[in-house]
């Protein structure tokens, strides 16, 4: 099979599924409710950001998918993105600030793992992770801080 008609299945799955699932749980009127930290960004950055990363997940994903389909890597990558997908859903959706602080504590392990995993392998795949991981670790600062706040 063509390399490329994988990585644009990794890009639908990674960048479609994401707008998919934050177009359903949009922060709506109970997030703009919630009492805010000082360091939450303006809504505007969320999506150019989260756009951004899903380019990087995919290609790292590809990448990792055509050095070992089904190695540790390619498990870590599944791993993160179920997790990443169950995050919004959690915290806009159902309003459960604490489940998704576990949720995105899951997702930040399994994103941490993939870089491990993928570091002597793929360390192209590996970086592509940074900036997703320090990303989330924003993120999961945002989410403890709210839930903390509220």
């Amino acid at each position: 099979m063509s390399k490329w008609p994988v990585l644009a299945l990794f890009l639908a799955v990674s960048v479609g599924g994401g707008l998919l699932i934050g177009a359903f749980t949009l922060p709506g009127e109970w997030y703009e409710g919630l009492a805010k930290p000082w360091f939450n960004p303006p809504s505007w950055v969320f999506g150019p950001a989260w756009t951004f990363l899903y380019v990087l997940i995919a290609i790292a994903g590809w990448r990792s998918w055509r050095t070992d389909p089904s190695g540790a890597p390619m498990k870590a990558w599944i791993a993160q993105m179920v997790f990443n997908f169950l995050w919004s859903p959690t915290f806009f959706a159902l309003h459960w600030m604490g489940a998704a602080l576990a949720v995105i504590g899951a997702m930040l392990l399994a994103i941490l793992a993939f870089i491990a995993f993928s570091w002597s392998k793929d360390r192209i795949a590996a970086l592509l992770f940074l900036p997703y991981a320090a990303w989330v670790c924003f993120a999961m600062a945002l989410n403890a801080a709210l839930l903390s706040l509220n």
